[in-house]
Formats: C-alpha cells, structure tokens, sequence
C-alpha cells in the first residue's frame, strides 16, 4: 500500500502561484508514476500532470503546460506542483495519484489517492 498526503492548497489572488505538496508512504520503491488530477464542482476529474518515480520523465496536460511545473524530492518522497499565473479557471480540488504500473498514458492506471486540497483563485 501507499499513502499520500496533499498540502498546500489555499486561496490566492488570479496571477498569483501556489505549491501544492505530495508526500508519499509505505510502499513508495513499488511506484512508478505519480500525478496530480484536479476536479472543479460540476465537472470531471482531469489530469493535470505526472512524473515517473525513477526516472522523473514529465507530462502535462497541454492547456497547463508552461505554467504548472511537477517535480520529486527524492529524499522526502515528496512530489511538488508548483502552479504560476494561476486563473479563476484554475480553482478545484486538487488530487495526487500514484500507480504501481507502467500504462503508456500518463493519466490512467492511478491505483493510490489522496484526499485533496482545495485551491481558489480569485478574480
């Protein structure tokens, strides 16, 4: 099993940044992959983006990319979203995921969630 544990999440003016944090527990060496996900009131769960637990290859979602940047601090089993320029649009619960398999796609095969953490963007 593996635990994971979201921080930082909070409300924060449009143009600002926030760095959400993802710790993960237990059986982290059985990783392969990690995401973040987000979910806004009404809508799907979607992907946001992901880092491969050994070799930190990225992905993201393609509306994100250049302003969300995914990283891991190996010795804190740690996963970070920094987020920038953040927009009104940008406000959901955010999710970290974390899967045991190897799935081509970056965004399924997520057996391992945590419990989320809110992030609002005010106009």
């Amino acid at each position: 099993q593996v635990q994971l544990v979201e921080s930082g999440g909070g409300m924060v003016q449009a143009g600002g940044s926030l760095r959400l944090s993802c710790a993960a527990s237990g059986r982290t060496f059985s990783i392969y992959r990690m995401g973040w996900f987000r979910q806004a009131p009404g809508k799907e769960r979607e992907f946001v983006s992901a880092i491969t637990w050994h070799d930190l290859r990225t992905d993201y979602a393609a509306s994100l990319k250049g302003r969300f940047t995914i990283s891991r601090d190996n010795a804190k089993n740690t996963v970070y979203l920094q987020m920038n320029s953040l927009k009104p649009e940008d406000t959901s619960v955010y999710y970290c995921a974390a899967t045991n398999s190897d799935y081509v796609s970056p965004s399924r095969g997520y057996a391992y969630w945590g419990q989320g953490t809110q992030v609002t963007v005010s106009s």
